[in-house]
């Protein structure tokens, strides 16, 4: 077996209206209703399941964690703008801009915190 691409990844968030916000607003993801109540963030051809914390569906992680995650994203728009834009909307900026290695070669990034805290890498293909 050998493996194509991600569909998507589950999110463990203690708030599921806050998450949704910050994730359209902040980085242009569109929300999505499925299932019995279930939400999800949608980008490109990926998308992002929430699960509320301490209300996980089954299957779930060992040990589903508000935080835990550390996700980069790829933009096509500038990091000038990206910086502007989470200025914009009252992100501090943690680290960066800051050359790093993604999984097609050499990145610049940007690096900043969810609702949730975890770490949001977005960041431009050199």
């Amino acid at each position: 077996m050998q493996v194509e691409h991600l569909d998507h990844l589950v999110l463990t968030v203690r708030d599921l209206s806050a998450t949704c916000a910050f994730y359209t607003r902040v980085l242009g993801m569109r929300e999505l209703s499925f299932g019995e109540g279930r939400k999800a963030l949608a980008f490109g051809a990926q998308k992002i399941n929430l699960h509320q914390h301490g209300q996980e569906f089954a299957p779930r992680s060992q040990q589903p964690t508000p935080g835990s995650a550390d996700l980069c994203f790829i933009t096509q728009e500038p990091l000038a703008r990206v910086a502007f834009h989470l200025r914009a909307n009252d992100i501090d900026v943690e680290e960066g801009p800051i050359e790093r290695t993604g999984a097609r070669g050499p990145i610049l990034s940007l690096y900043f915190r969810d609702p949730d805290a975890n770490l949001i890498e977005v960041s431009n293909y050199l």
